[in-house]
């Protein structure tokens, strides 16, 4: 079980471990994005900081339903404690979570500021 909270803007918040397939990994502070359909989106800074390796460009369609072109990278994250390989889209907004990491797991959230965030697995 993953536990977060929730900022002063409503936003559900929770820490994540990502880095190279083989190396270090560091911590950083993601938004819950159920708009966003794939894994994982960090700004090209932290992406070039870890050395992730490119893998390919996407075509994505964002909430105003514009399309632009991403750049997709690979990484580990740790996920409810377990080495995971995924997709990392570079972008230059927060850290997000997206419903491709969430899948196969139950998402609550107290929608209130300081409420508790908590992502289990479902059985």
């Amino acid at each position: 079980m993953m536990f977060g909270t929730v900022n002063n803007d409503c936003e559900a918040i929770i820490k994540v471990a990502v880095g190279r397939i083989d190396s270090h990994k560091i911590t950083v502070d993601a938004v819950i994005d159920t708009g966003f359909t794939s894994f994982l989106s960090l700004p090209l800074s932290i992406i070039t900081d870890l050395a992730l390796p490119w893998h390919f460009r996407d075509i994505g369609t964002l909430g105003d339903g514009s399309e632009v072109v991403f750049e997709i990278y690979k990484a580990a994250v740790i996920w409810d404690g377990q080495n995971q390989i995924v997709d990392v889209a570079a972008s230059e907004a927060d850290p997000l979570i997206g419903m491709s990491l969430l899948y196969g797991f139950k998402l609550q959230i107290e929608a209130v500021e300081g409420g508790t965030v908590t992502i289990e697995a479902l059985k």
